[in-house]
């Protein structure tokens, strides 16, 4: 089992930042990939952006060159840092870990980006 915890979400002006965390627990070795998902109500949930292990970060189209993830490995965290926020990016942010091939997901974090 792995465990998430996501902070960081909240209320931010269009073309402000905001760094998501996450941080995973529990059987936390051969963790095959970590990311963050996601959701509008009435919408499926979507990528962001997805750091397989020992392989090269993988963004949505709308994230590119605003959105970087990066990972500490020794403290199993992901981090999602969004500059450039618009007013579409309103949605709930979960973040996602792929451990031995199960989808492990955090409880989501609420980012609202105003005009």
């Amino acid at each position: 089992q792995v465990q998430l915890v996501e902070s960081g979400g909240g209320l931010v002006q269009a073309g402000g930042s905001l760094r998501l965390s996450c941080a995973a627990s529990g059987n936390i070795f051969s963790i095959n990939a970590m990311g963050w998902y996601r959701q509008v109500p009435g919408k499926q949930r979507e990528v962001v952006a997805i750091a397989p292990s020992g392989g090269s970060t993988i963004y949505a189209d709308y994230a590119k060159g605003r959105f970087t993830l990066s990972r500490d490995n020794a403290k199993s965290t992901v981090y999602l840092q969004m500059n450039g926020l618009k007013t579409e990016d309103t949605a709930v942010y979960y973040c996602n870990v792929v451990h031995s091939l199960i989808n492990y997901w955090g409880p989501g974090t609420q980012v609202t980006v105003s005009s």
